[in-house]
């Protein structure tokens, strides 16, 4: 199946047809196939529906209760205008605290007030706009996503999620139903939670929810610029005293709700632009560091070698084989269960994303590698599992090679399972806002698991969350072809509004 893309203009961009995949590669059919079986399995199974129909006959009234403008048209525009904000000149790049993210900040703060929010920026670079309404002492409602990028980003992956709450907002604004609003909503624009700069992701939403670390301010970046001089040269004088005070109380929070790209494939197969997120995936990320012995490219003899290199190569590939069949490297003995077996064999995946040698030359025997590992799963028993057994494996690997292999965690997060409650809240209201645009819908809204890491992850230490997916086409993220239709961009937003309203 296929999506077909339409004018955006008109809701027959919903529509879902039949096509041949015979341009397919085979590498893309096994994705696709293993992402869906996860799919099936962690969620209600998919219903192939069909959005048909235009808005109906009365567009008119149709479109003011719509607010097009709004949640369309000028938020269309607004993520064009921020897309093109960026630290490179080519492509899109902005990491934390970088010109370009002060500048991103700056057009997200002058759209915040211009719905009506009251803005503020806190130590760690976290924009924030609230709206107390009736009564500023109950708990708030925190709506957020991440200002930051990843390296040659799409223009929709953290940016969709705060444009949908500030366009909802506005809606309200323009109505004059800000002040009617039961408890405060606070949108929160994270100054980093890609990890580029630091390889520490959630900087912005950890710190919030009061699991950022002290020690996280001396991390370096590749300039040797620690976060802490990152936040000094940003003008915000940063201690260990105003880090602990960035903490939310968690009895003046109700919840946290994230709209955000899926990032893979299943809504534009389910033909749905909306789905509701039922959990996030565990991920760890390590840093393998492999020393031998450096030496001339032509004068060592082969036998004689300590090469770090290759050692790496057979760490990497020895990781891939783990990753592809965990079932055939962990054992029933307690701590693997069939589900969790079960489990790992859908949803576990593995990458090495970044290598670097030392000293990095054609004719020298590298004295030192290093390569990170992402691990995600579900599951976290079985991602201990196998980070124990992918440990086993790199002794017994690098003893035979006779070089020196070092582990380091450098970022673990548990799989967040979502509120119940807000789930079930985010889903009527995707629903409400489909009935809207399209008529009358016969299928319940998707519910599906998320295998990429969210702000929602270090927020789930501070309250209860909620997720809302958003279709983007070929399930394509962390690129430039990263693309969504203006009218699931307007959808999303309605969504937003009609889950507010609860909060009227």
């Amino acid at each position: 199946m296929a999506i077909a893309y339409a004018n955006t203009d008109s809701m027959a961009a919903f529509l879902i047809k039949d096509h041949h995949h015979h341009h397919h590669q085979h590498s893309s059919l096994s994705f696709f196939f293993s992402y869906l079986l996860f799919f099936l399995l962690f969620s209600s199974p998919p219903t192939a529906y069909a959005f048909t129909g235009d808005v109906a006959e009365d567009s008119k009234n149709r479109r003011d209760d719509l607010f097009v403008e709004i949640l369309k048209d000028e938020a269309v525009g607004r993520l064009n205008e921020l897309g093109k904000v960026s630290d490179a000149a080519r492509y899109l790049e902005r990491t934390f605290l970088s010109p370009a993210s002060i500048k991103a900040r700056f057009l997200l703060k002058k759209w915040m007030e211009d719905s009506g929010l009251r803005t503020w920026v806190d130590c760690m670079g976290n924009l924030h706009g609230r709206a107390e309404g009736r009564n500023a002492s109950a708990e708030a409602l925190l709506i957020g996503s991440h200002l930051d990028t990843v390296v040659d980003a799409g223009k929709f992956d953290g940016a969709l999620g705060i444009i949908s709450a500030i366009s909802a907002l506005k809606v309200f604004y323009m109505s004059g139903k800000l002040e009617e609003l039961k408890r405060p909503i606070e949108v929160i624009a994270f100054s980093d939670e890609e990890g580029v700069r630091f390889q520490s992701t959630f900087l912005g939403s950890a710190a919030i929810a009061g699991i950022l670390p002290v020690s996280s301010l001396e991390i370096s970046d590749k300039s040797g610029m620690s976060i802490k001089d990152v936040i000094t040269e940003s003008g915000v004088e940063i201690t260990e005293e105003n880090l602990l005070q960035l903490k939310y109380d968690r009895k003046s929070v109700w919840g946290y709700v994230e709209v955000h790209i899926e990032q893979g494939p299943v809504l534009e197969w389910t033909g749905f632009p909306l789905g509701v997120v039922r959990g996030i995936a565990g991920q760890s990320r390590l840093k393998v560091t492999v020393r031998g012995s450096q030496g001339h490219a032509g004068t060592v003899p082969m036998p004689l070698r300590q090469d770090p290199m290759a050692a790496s190569a057979e760490l990497i590939v020895q990781l891939e084989k783990l990753c592809k069949q965990p079932e055939s490297y962990l054992s029933f003995d307690g701590h693997c269960s069939d589900f969790t077996l079960k489990s790992l064999s859908t949803s576990l995946v593995c990458t090495v994303g970044e290598i670097s040698t030392w000293p990095s030359a054609s004719n020298v025997i590298p004295g030192q590698v290093t390569f990170t590992v992402d691990l995600r799963t579900i599951d976290d028993i079985g991602r201990e599992a196998v980070i124990y057994e992918f440990s086993n494996q790199v002794h017994k690997i690098c003893s035979s090679r006779s070089v020196s292999c070092n582990i380091e965690r450098k970022h673990d997060a548990n799989a967040v399972i979502s509120d119940s409650e807000l789930s079930s809240q985010l889903k009527s209201a995707a629903s409400a806002a489909l009935k809207k645009m399209v008529g009358d819908i016969q299928e319940e809204v998707p519910i599906l698991m998320s295998g990429a890491g969210h702000d929602a992850m270090a927020m789930s230490y501070l309250t209860k969350v909620g997720m809302l997916f958003v279709r983007c086409r070929g399930g394509v993220s962390h690129s430039p072809a990263e693309h969504v239709l203006d009218d699931d961009i307007w959808a999303a937003g309605l969504a937003v509004l009609e889950f507010l309203e609860n909060h009227l």
